[in-house]
């Protein structure tokens, strides 16, 4: 059972090495739920963290239905990351109409060869999950990373089990979205390949000064927080799934 920690920085990079995870998902952007992570933050990751690296590719938080400008954004990403050292790509495109956006997500995937793709959460606002389940495999994909289509994970794991049956190992699935050493080992038993969490913790600022009258921070952190990543949420993760 691999566990995937998402980081947004180069110290959740270390901690997540450090005490057990099998992979990172590179993000920047935690506010939006993960967009790409600068240039800088992939390098100097992929030169002190000897564990794979995925990058996400996503210029913008909200939906995941791109235009041609967005879009060569990503392309241009994609080629960034690979001169970067990454290991692999993130990445998720849908249509207007809720199907998965085959054409566009192989061309991506291709591009990045001969990095590895994940197929990220945008699978959870797909129309219907079996059919985007095989969309998925034939854009060449190596896994997709899903909540079972509901809010968490342990609400998702009905769909979870359905999901690995249904894939029968031609792609691996990665159960995400509330993940915890709680739930850890109930999820594994779904069959699913891996657990992907953020195991974050909320860090106070150093500043002494503070003026409350002009924030800077989006509507989800004060900009006197910083998210890092809990040393002791992965341990207890790899301890849960051995």
């Amino acid at each position: 059972m691999k566990i995937e920690i998402c980081c947004f920085s180069l110290e959740s990079c270390l901690i997540a090495e450090a005490n057990g995870a099998s992979r990172i998902e590179l993000c920047g952007g935690a506010a939006e739920g993960g967009t790409t992570p600068s240039y800088g933050l992939i390098e100097l990751a992929r030169q002190q963290v000897k564990i794979p690296i995925y990058v996400m590719i996503r210029p913008r938080g909200g939906d995941f239905l791109y235009n041609e400008t967005e879009l060569a954004v990503m392309r241009r990403d994609i080629e960034a990351a690979k001169q970067a050292g990454a290991d692999g790509i993130v990445l998720g495109l849908l249509k207007a109409d809720g199907t998965v956006d085959e054409e566009k997500t192989a061309e991506l995937i291709q591009l990045a060869h001969p990095l590895r793709a994940t197929f990220h959460r945008a699978f959870d606002v797909a129309r219907d999950p079996q059919e985007a389940l095989e969309a998925v495999i034939r854009t060449g994909a190596e896994r997709i990373l899903t909540s079972g289509q509901k809010p968490s994970a342990e609400a998702g794991i009905p769909l979870l089990k359905q999901l690995a049956e249904q894939a029968n190992n031609r792609i691996e699935i990665m159960a995400g979205a509330g993940v915890t050493p709680a739930n850890a080992a109930r999820l594994a038993e779904t069959g699913v390949h891996a657990l992907h969490l953020t195991a974050k913790q909320v860090m106070d600022s150093g500043m002494e000064f503070r003026n409350p009258n002009v924030p800077m921070a989006s509507v989800a952190m004060s900009e006197f927080e910083w998210l890092s990543t809990s040393s002791a949420v992965v341990r207890a993760m790899v301890e849960a799934v051995k």
